[in-house]
């Protein structure tokens, strides 16, 4: 084993938009970061925001060779900085959730043999049946979701044993609509990974297990028995339980780095790869989140999470199997127009520049003088609305704001949105707010989420959590079979940063207008539906 004075632990997040990584060192300082920009480093793919958006509005998929070409980029950034990859002891990572990879029949025997003296993208670009991966903005999946909930017995039902209700982005919906509509496809698969999954495959040199905690993002996984439902499994597609491989709990070690790694970039042969996990647990594992806080990250899709003292699957939100700690849950709220939207705001109303943004946030009061807005580019999960709606303090609908009211509406809006949902599942957001993701280095934009919540908001140093809690993960994995704990490991590391509190006038303001923001959305709903 290297010395430990002189140990890395690396942390990869392949998310929506762009692959970063972390690198720490046995103190837990951050001693290196490096990110791909998908869309502008590899224009060849032709993504925008990362994925592909069909032409139904509700197919969304990326390339998979387009996350393998960008950890070669990234690798090949870091060897060109004279990065000392000898130095790393253990190594971890995340992915954005519920994306499925499906590697072609015989992919196995080229991922246990690969030749370090070419990119994995030429070695890999056979090995996939399904070029385009399915995401977690897709959402055209609705009738494989009826199938599987008339299947098991009714939403509820599957929200117990999986912790969720049928969800279209969710992994199991998306291999029954791939086994249905490209038969042929699925027939040449060998073996179906989510995005995390996969990307421990390429460092593991072999098919990499998937984990409890990205696995309860599936509805297939038992929360409870932590294996595969068998009556999950049979509604969703033949030979699944074979095609998924056995799932392992979030802190296990899986073996050495491929021989691959230590030739090309000089890797040890007794550096280990740790179980990834989902972009989201990863987050939780970063922010070191305790029983009674609330985490809202900001990402390309915003989500509210936790740490629950209960049980209590619903047909609104998550439960998911705690990343850090196997016999522990997490609950999550996911809403998909998070940062893409902001940035469209932006552009329309502040010209492309967040200091107008924020000057406009800084403009305007607490409360908008009443005027509510949603905004939502694509059709979202919590709730099922599509498009910008528009209100003034009496409740009628307008068909535009002026550029400032328009920015702080959206602000506002996305955080009453967060909060109105977490507590219809029971969750006290009245303790202390941890912010995390792109937008929670925006000041202004956080003194809004402080005074919503009407909480204190802590953020961490390092915006991009999922990569730190991957690197905290791969330093926790080796000792975690003998029973050191995830948090006493930990106790040295940054504690989050006080960084916003409430306007005095929070809770009387926001009060009245999350009751106003519940009926709005009520309304739109009803709308859509008739």
């Amino acid at each position: 084993m290297a010395d430990s004075s002189n140990s890395l632990f690396l942390g990869f997040d392949f998310s929506t938009q762009q692959l970063k990584l972390v690198a720490i060192n046995e103190h837990l300082d951050v001693v290196h970061q490096s990110n791909v920009q998908f869309d502008s480093e590899l224009p060849e793919f032709r993504t925008q925001g990362g994925v592909h958006l069909h032409e139904d509005r509700l197919t969304v998929t990326s390339p998979v060779l387009m996350w393998v070409k960008a950890l070669d980029l990234l690798m090949d950034k870091m060897k060109r900085k004279g990065f000392n990859f000898s130095m790393v002891r253990s190594l971890s990572g995340s992915g954005q959730q519920h994306g499925s990879v499906f590697w072609k029949r015989g992919a196995r025997v080229t991922l246990t043999q690969l030749d370090p003296s070419r990119t994995l993208h030429q070695l890999l670009q056979d090995c996939f049946s399904v070029s385009d991966s399915p995401v977690w903005m897709d959402s055209s999946s609705s009738q494989q979701c009826e199938n599987l909930q008339a299947a098991v017995g009714g939403a509820q039902i599957l929200a117990d044993i999986t912790g969720s209700r049928a969800y279209e982005r969710f992994t199991g919906n998306q291999i029954a609509k791939v086994h249905q509509r490209q038969p042929e496809k699925f027939q040449n698969t060998e073996r179906i990974l989510l995005v995390s999954s996969f990307a421990a495959s390429l460092f593991l040199g072999d098919y990499a297990a998937i984990d409890y905690s990205d696995g309860s993002g599936m509805n297939l996984l038992d929360i409870r028995t932590r294996c595969w439902s068998q009556i999950c499994l049979d509604s969703t597609a033949p030979d699944l339980e074979q095609l998924l491989g056995v799932p392992l709990p979030s802190t296990s070690v899986l073996g050495p780095i491929s021989s691959y790694f230590v030739h090309r970039y000089g890797f040890s042969e007794s550096c280990s790869v740790v179980t990834f996990t989902g972009d989201n647990p990863a987050s939780l594992a970063g922010m070191r989140l305790q029983q009674g806080d609330v985490t809202v990250s900001l990402g390309t899709s915003d989500t509210v999470f936790l740490w629950p003292q209960q049980l209590k699957p619903s047909l609104e939100g998550h439960i998911f199997c705690n990343p850090v700690d196997c016999q522990e849950y997490m609950a999550l709220l996911c809403f998909k127009n998070g940062s893409l939207t902001r940035e469209r705001i932006r552009n329309q109303c502040a010209g492309g520049s967040w200091e107008v943004f924020s000057a406009a946030l800084r403009k305007t009061q607490l409360g908008n003088n009443g005027n509510i807005g949603f905004y939502f580019d694509i059709v979202d999960i919590t709730p099922p609305i599509e498009g910008d709606h528009r209100f003034d303090s009496d409740d009628t609908e307008v068909s535009s704001f002026s550029p400032e009211v328009e920015v702080r509406a959206l602000v506002e809006g996305q955080f009453m949105s967060r909060r109105v949902h977490a507590e219809r599942l029971g969750y006290s957001t009245r303790t202390r707010v941890l912010a995390t993701g792109g937008a929670s280095s925006n000041s202004d934009i956080i003194q809004v989420l402080s005074d919503v919540f009407n909480a204190p908001v802590f953020t961490i140093d390092v915006s991009n959590s999922a990569c730190l809690g991957s690197a905290y993960r791969a330093l926790h994995g080796p000792v975690a079979e003998s029973g050191v704990s995830f948090f006493d490991l930990l106790k040295n590391a940054p504690e989050p940063q006080l960084v916003a509190t409430p306007h005095s006038a929070a809770e009387q303001v926001y009060a009245p207008m999350l009751k106003r923001y519940t009926r709005l959305e009520e309304r739109i709903l009803q709308k859509t539906r008739t």
